[in-house]
């Protein structure tokens, strides 16, 4: 029984990986690389079910780029949270297939540097904001404060 819970929890975060990676990527210019891989991932559970998978990853896609800016965060999230649930309950029935949605996760931190992302602020006044590419490390941390005024 405790194997079956740790599987599941392997599963659920393999999934929630996948899942942002996917929508992270759905926006990029590697993105039909990034599908391939997913169709191949949908073989794994045979021929018949793949069609269906694309479509709710291809339905996913459209939802995000049609959303408008103001709603993207929230439509982000609940993207790669039906994402998740819908890769977990495919890795519940084709475990084998983990290694190919690990493919994509490696695959979108791959591609991920060499494309070029939407990054937009609003309403940020008296705020400071940080963009990066990669990692950000400073020694003692990041510590942000209100301009004083007349500076």
């Amino acid at each position: 029984m405790n194997e079956t819970i740790e599987g599941t929890m392997e599963i659920v975060q393999l999934a929630d990986l996948g899942a942002a990676a996917l929508v992270a990527e759905m926006t990029t210019t590697a993105w039909e690389s990034v599908r391939e891989l997913a169709v191949r991932l949908f073989r794994r559970g045979g021929e018949i079910g793949v069609e269906q998978e694309i479509h709710l990853i291809d339905e996913a896609r459209r939802r995000l780029t049609e959303a408008a800016e103001s709603d993207l965060g929230a439509v982000t999230e609940r993207l790669r949270q039906e994402l998740m649930i819908q890769l977990a309950a495919f890795l519940q029935k084709n475990p084998d297939a983990a290694g190919e949605l690990q493919q994509i996760v490696n695959g979108a931190a791959k591609y991920g540097p060499n494309v070029v992302g939407r990054v937009s602020a609003h309403h940020n006044t008296h705020s400071q904001i940080v963009i990066s590419g990669g990692a950000i490390s400073a020694g003692g941390g990041i510590h942000f404060r209100v301009p004083e005024a007349g500076r």
